[in-house]
Order: structure tokens, then sequence, then C-alpha cells
């Protein structure tokens, strides 16, 4: 399904240095797939996205979850 204002987020994303993003999905709520070494590193990384470009702090609140994705098998 295209999603016109995922992909605007994603390159938003991009553009402010989160080159590890690799798809955004907006809805009710927003998905947003990533590569990080650890959850703690994802941790910090969607926390910042969410302050500097996805969540509007004068009229919106943010929380998130973090899901490990199983390594695929070749």
């Amino acid at each position: 399904v295209n999603d016109p204002q995922g992909i605007t987020v994603k390159q938003g994303l991009a553009s402010l240095g989160f080159r590890e993003v690799s798809d955004v999905r907006i809805g009710k709520y927003i998905e947003v797939t990533l590569d990080a070494a650890s959850e703690h590193e994802a941790r910090q990384r969607v926390e910042a996205m969410c302050r500097q470009l996805l969540a509007n702090h004068v009229i919106e609140d943010f929380h998130f979850e973090i899901e490990s994705e199983a390594p695929s098998k070749r």
C-alpha cells in the first residue's frame, strides 16, 4: 500500500541523519523500521526522531515500544 506521508517522513528523517530507517508507516500510530546494534541504541535513536520530527511537543506526547525482529534464516 502506497503511504505518501510515510515516504515523506522517511525522507525527512534521512535528511536529519537517521539513515538507518528503512521504512515508515503513518496511520493512527507511526511504525518505524530501523537497523540498530542494540536495543539501547534503538531507543536513543527513536527518542531523538520523536523529538526532532515525529511529534509536535506543543500538542502531542509520544510513547514508543521497541520490538526485535528475529534474524532471518538463509
